[in-house]
């Protein structure tokens, strides 16, 4: 089956962490954390809408003015996620630059952040390019406790972890998973097409069976047709994302939690096991930690990233250290 949405790490491991969450078929993309976003391509940035920040350390938080730009003479809404201090520090951003060539005929593009705190969500903050960026207060849904995001399609959970300062690990649930089944499809006497698209969202938004589906100008079929005969539903996928954390039994249990099952989990790896005593002091994972807690998490596959560059002559050594502990084929010795 394939997904719906489509991760990868903005980055390579040794470079600044990041996640772009793409949208099979569609218009819009996410990204856990705005590190360095020069490798996306021009188009990319134009397409996100959501943005979730773990914490504003340089490396995790400099992309902003890279995404600002792309998006600034566009109309739209990005909304922006992440710890306490992260409204203070975008209107802070924001107040760099000079905004006199903004006014009412500027194009409607704005920003709503809010922050993840004991568990919640907080009060929706607004920058209107139209008023030059000066913050208001914001109408917007405030999911329920420990989630950051949700729509019909999907949500997107958050768990605070220790990092000398709040760090926001996140998971993103899909609600289905919809495949097409292209010999039912034929026996229905249908081609596979751009309609299928608006099938598989009416199906994850739950729309009833009677939903008539368009194939083509005069031509629908109801809903319930295409999921007895030509549409397999599963359970939609799981990613996490996990970054900068020192190895402490309280992050180990949120972070257990967060990414159970994951069928994808992407989590920092940033020293070797030989200098955990390094990556204590700084609040990080060595690479065997992070093979650990997926193994203990369950989760299918493992990305490491946010590699110090340390071990930049020995590339591979912090994947593999980590691969083997997620394996269960880590030395004892």
């Amino acid at each position: 089956m394939s997904w719906l949405v489509q991760p990868r790490l903005v980055n390579e491991p040794f470079s600044d962490p990041g996640l772009f969450i793409d949208f099979r078929f569609g218009r819009r993309a996410m990204l856990f954390d705005l590190g360095d976003l020069s490798p996306l391509s021009s188009r990319e940035p134009l397409r996100v809408t959501d943005v979730f920040v773990s914490h504003r350390h340089m490396d995790h938080f400099a992309g902003f003015d890279q995404l600002l730009r792309a998006q600034l003479y566009r109309p739209g809404l990005l909304r922006m996620v992440g710890p306490p201090g992260l409204t203070e520090g975008v209107a802070a951003k924001l107040a760099a630059y000079n905004w006199n060539l903004l006014g009412d005929a500027s194009v409607d593009f704005a920003i709503a952040v809010a922050e993840f705190c004991n568990g919640t969500l907080g009060q929706w903050t607004g920058f209107r390019a139209m008023d030059a960026f000066r913050p208001s207060r914001a109408d917007a849904d405030r999911p329920t406790a420990g989630t950051v995001f949700s729509d019909r399609e999907l949500r997107i959970e958050a768990r605070t972890l220790d990092h000398g300062i709040p760090c926001l690990a996140f998971a993103l649930q899909e609600s289905l998973r919809v495949n097409v089944w292209t010999v039912g499809l034929a026996r229905l006497g249908l081609q596979v097409g751009p309609w299928l698209n608006a099938a598989k969202s009416a199906v994850r938004r739950g729309e009833h069976d009677d939903t008539q589906v368009a194939v083509a100008a005069r031509q629908t079929i109801p809903l319930g047709v295409l999921k007895e005969h030509a549409l397999k539903i599963a359970s939609g996928q799981r990613i996490a994302y996990v970054t900068d954390a020192a190895f402490t039994s309280a992050n180990v249990d949120e972070i257990v939690a967060l990414a159970s099952g994951a069928d994808h989990l992407f989590i920092e790896a940033a020293f070797a096991n030989d200098d955990a005593d390094i990556a204590f002091e700084r609040r990080h994972l060595t690479a065997a930690q992070a093979g650990m807690l997926a193994r203990r998490a369950g989760a299918k596959r493992l990305t490491t990233f946010h590699h110090s560059p340390r071990y930049r002559e020995t590339p591979d050594r912090l994947r593999q250290e980590a691969e083997a502990a997620f394996n269960g084929t880590q030395s004892r010795s």
